[in-house]
């Protein structure tokens, strides 16, 4: 997974797909997110729940430990060590929700440039990605090291022919179950390692290469490329 993604419809638009009755105590805002193409440090709108009630916070993308200052903050951790690895321990149990509208990729092509695709669902709904992170709660306030990393499988399918690696994507009925806190983390794994959605869910194309620069927003950095 390369880095860069969007969030461009309402917070309420993602958690509408999610039917979870109790009310959302939002502190993203109300308006769409319109970030068409963010980076990594990057604050984006995450869902996480404390207690029974499900949190919208903006939380900034890519975490370390405290020992490992001389590294640069991971964006992303891989589902085969993240429960069992010393980096991540410190936040294995604090599960999180990144929603999007899509992620994008980079393929070499043959003229030695690289080529940007966009990868997002075939029904065009919300993509849910499974994050872990660091961020505050009723007990811990705002830290400076509050982030968040994206939990990432090996590609299958024809999604191999764009990259190797792929966030972990549940469907609407096993978020909640992800954020619950009285979720074993025994099962929270299971669920990383076997009921991720499969890439026959998605389509992905070519979209312009001013993708890459993060400078630049709208939409017309998702319209297919012909």
């Amino acid at each position: 997974m390369c880095g860069r993604l969007s969030q461009y419809r309402g917070i309420h638009d993602f958690v509408a797909v999610l039917s979870i009755p109790d009310a959302l105590i939002n502190h993203v805002g109300d308006a769409p997110l319109d970030r068409y193409n963010a980076a990594p440090t990057t604050a984006l709108a995450v869902l996480h729940q404390q207690g029974q009630h499900l949190h919208a916070d903006n939380l900034r993308w890519g975490w370390r430990p405290h020992w490992a200052k001389d590294r640069p903050p991971p964006i992303n951790a891989r589902v085969e060590k993240v429960a069992h690895g010393p980096f991540f321990r410190a936040i294995w149990r604090h599960r999180l929700i990144v929603p999007v509208d899509n992620w994008f990729e980079w393929v070499d092509s043959e003229d030695k440039t690289r080529q940007p695709w966009l990868i997002r669902r075939a029904d065009h709904g919300a993509v849910f990605c499974a994050a872990i992170g660091q961020f505050p709660t009723a007990e811990t306030p705002d830290r400076d090291d509050d982030g968040f990393v994206i939990v990432t499988a090996d590609a299958v399918g024809g999604m191999l022919d764009i990259h190797d690696r792929r966030p972990v994507v549940f469907r609407a009925e096993l978020v909640r179950e992800w954020l619950d806190p009285a979720t074993p983390v025994e099962r929270a794994e299971q669920m990383l390692l076997f009921e991720g959605e499969g890439s026959e869910v998605f389509e992905w194309y070519k979209v312009g290469k001013a993708v890459g620069n993060a400078r630049n927003q709208g939409a017309s950095l998702i319209i297919e490329q012909t």
